[in-house]
């Protein structure tokens, strides 16, 4: 028969199952042909990756959490008086002082902490925990803290592990009922 020694497919492939499928009912050696060529061009085809990063998250080496951050503390010092303001921007943000977050940063960095490799930098514990206690205090969706921190939504998703490890520290301070 004409498609057994043509066509040089494995038994496995969704190509061979098809064509097996298909050829019988087939009219004409044209026919035959032409879906073996619509097969094998559509089997080829894969839509290009657009992008590794979006640009919109691009420009988080420019302007990122830490620098909005930095903005907030900034703001909560008194221009006058140098003093620091406990009702200001950086408590309205992730509902803590800036005493209290340093405080939690260092107790649980070491345990959430990444490296940086050749190909990105890591996130930064005081991003990861902002993002953390943002998300817990106004239950912003992981779309608007994606464009606020510029971090992708996945990579929001799953810091999962700060949360566990604010439960390890915080353990003794939390009373369930």
């Amino acid at each position: 028969m004409f498609h057994e020694n043509v066509f040089n497919l494995d038994y496995d492939s969704p190509m061979f199952w098809f064509l097996g499928s298909v050829l019988p009912r087939m009219s004409s050696v044209e026919d035959v042909i032409l879906a073996a060529v619509a097969c094998v061009v559509l089997s080829k085809q894969r839509r290009p990756r657009r992008y590794w990063v979006r640009p919109s998250l691009n420009s988080r080496a420019t302007y990122s959490g830490n620098d909005l951050l930095d903005d907030l503390n900034r703001d909560d010092v008194d221009p006058l008086s140098g003093e620091l303001r406990t009702d200001g921007s950086f408590k309205n943000f992730v509902r803590m002082t800036s005493e209290d977050f340093e405080y939690i940063t260092l107790m649980i960095g070491h345990k959430i902490s990444k490296m940086d490799t050749n190909y990105r930098k890591a996130i930064s514990v005081t991003e990861k925990l902002a993002i953390t206690l943002r998300f817990l205090a106004t239950g912003d969706s992981y779309t608007s803290l994606s464009y606020l921190f510029k971090i992708s939504k996945s990579t929001i998703s799953c810091l999962y592990l700060m949360v566990q490890a604010l439960i390890d520290l915080l353990k003794d301070n939390i009373k369930v009922t």
